[in-house]
């Protein structure tokens, strides 16, 4: 009789990288809503009308990530792109 498992191995990895895209989606939804400063969720804070808060949406744009990026050469791998791209000049 053919096995009856409701789950086949191969389709962990389809799973994993599943669970990863939801979860980097999920965590940017909370993020927006809890600190984007043109999201307000309360009726009394929508009812405040347009803010001229750049402090806070300065604050909000310049997160920590972007902060860690910004002086990084935008290369998923430098070392391996500088091997195959530079040539080996002869001395």
């Amino acid at each position: 009789m053919a096995s009856s498992r409701w789950i086949r191995p191969e389709v962990y990895p389809l799973f994993a990288a599943t669970g990863v895209a939801v979860g980097i989606c999920g965590m940017q939804l909370i993020r927006n809503i809890t600190g984007n400063p043109e999201v307000r969720v309360l009726k009394e804070k929508r009812a405040a009308g347009v803010l001229d808060n750049f402090a806070e949406g300065e604050k909000y744009k310049e997160h920590a990530l972007r902060k860690y990026v910004r002086n990084k050469a935008p290369q998923i791998m430098p070392s391996i792109n500088d091997f195959f791209t530079k040539p080996d000049l002869p001395n």
